[in-house]
């Protein structure tokens, strides 16, 4: 039996709906990050006492540079998941940059974004 070169136009619609959830998701919680970072949310220290604002400012502080951290890292993931319906377009998504073998569905369905298959992965190490 020949080997599958690529996933079939039904498959990539199956991972194009994965994709396509997971995206939502995360821009979700990237303007929930971004709206925490700019004050958006209007939990701020500005309209507590003085006295309570002194302490809270190094803890807002730590708190803005952990979500911006998380924020970046949202946004990577969104540019990966954007990158990945892009390759469902050429019809070249789930294939391994390394191998150039069908990565298979069951880690495509848990890291939808993937360009290398575990095999490819664990060369890399």
């Amino acid at each position: 039996m020949e080997e599958k070169t690529r996933y079939s136009d039904v498959e990539l619609e199956e991972f194009r709906q994965i994709i396509n959830d997971k995206l939502a998701k995360a821009q979700k919680d990237y303007e929930m990050l971004r709206n925490g970072l700019t004050n958006l949310d209007g939990n701020d220290v500005m309209d507590t006492s003085p006295t309570f604002k002194v302490l809270e400012e190094g803890a807002a502080t730590l708190t803005k540079e952990e979500s911006g951290r998380l924020a970046q890292r949202q946004m990577k993931f969104i540019q990966h998941l954007q990158a990945a319906l892009v390759r469902i377009e050429n019809k070249t998504y789930g294939v391994c940059r390394e191998t150039g073998k069908l990565i298979p569905k069951e880690r495509l369905r848990a890291v939808p974004h993937a360009t290398l298959s575990i095999e490819a992965k664990n060369l890399k190490k």
